[in-house]
C-alpha cells in the first residue's frame, strides 16, 4: 500500500451556516478517505490535476484556477494531487 503525504487544512470560518476550509496539497498529497455528510462547494485557487477515488472508480480531473464545483452529499472519497505543483482550494460546507 502506497503511503502518501497528507494534505493540510486551515479552518477559515465555522458558524451555524457554513464551514469554510482552505486545503493545500503538495505534489502527491491526499486527503485520505473521508465522508461528506453535507453539501459543499469547492473553489480552486490554483490549477490542478486531481485523482478522485471512490469505492467504485478512480477518475482524473483537470481543474482551472478559479473553477468552482458544487457537490451533493453524501460522498465518500479520497482526493490526490497528481500534478507537480502545490494545489490550493477553498471548501465551503453548507449547513
Amino acid at each position: 500500500m502506497e503511503v502518501r503525504t497528507q494534505a493540510t487544512r486551515v479552518r477559515i470560518e465555522d458558524n451555524d451556516r457554513v464551514t469554510i476550509t482552505e486545503w493545500r496539497f503538495a505534489p502527491g498529497a491526499e486527503t485520505g478517505w473521508h465522508r461528506h455528510a453535507i453539501d459543499y462547494v469547492i473553489v480552486y485557487r490554483t490549477p490542478a490535476r486531481m485523482m478522485v477515488e471512490t469505492k467504485s472508480e478512480r477518475k482524473a480531473v483537470d481543474i482551472a484556477a478559479g473553477q468552482a464545483m458544487f457537490r451533493r452529499a453524501p460522498i465518500e472519497h479520497n482526493v490526490i494531487n497528481e500534478g507537480d505543483s502545490e494545489v490550493v482550494f477553498v471548501e465551503t460546507e453548507i449547513k
